[in-house]
């Protein structure tokens, strides 16, 4: 685990991610998630060293924020949102086979 990734809730979200002055990866999960836990976690953890510096990782666990999963629309686990400017600019479900490579292209974009 990174002490890079921002745990944010109900409380800092806004702060964290949407009044970031970089682009911010945002990964909504939940204990009870298998991917979560196992593949998209790690991940988000190994970018936020990766990018230190140039773009933010976030995580929210939608189970003790229920409220951000309803504002953000989150059906279903993993579900990723790459904000930039305060606006999603990218949404990912689930997690593909590929998933290093879409989410580095995500933020790439966004840098």
């Amino acid at each position: 685990m990174s002490d890079k990734v921002i745990h944010a809730g109900d409380a800092d979200f806004d702060a964290a991610v949407l009044q970031s002055p970089s682009p911010v990866l945002v990964d909504f999960w939940a204990p009870w998630c298998p991917s979560c836990k196992t593949i998209v976690g790690p991940l988000v953890d190994q970018f936020a060293e990766q990018y230190d510096g140039r773009a933010r990782m976030v995580k929210v666990d939608v189970e003790a924020h229920p409220n951000l999963g309803i504002r953000f629309n989150v059906r279903s686990l993993p579900m990723l949102l790459l904000f930039k400017d305060g606006q999603v600019q990218a949404t990912q479900f689930g997690a593909p086979g590929n998933i290093r490579t879409v989410l580095g292209q995500m933020i790439d974009k966004a840098l």
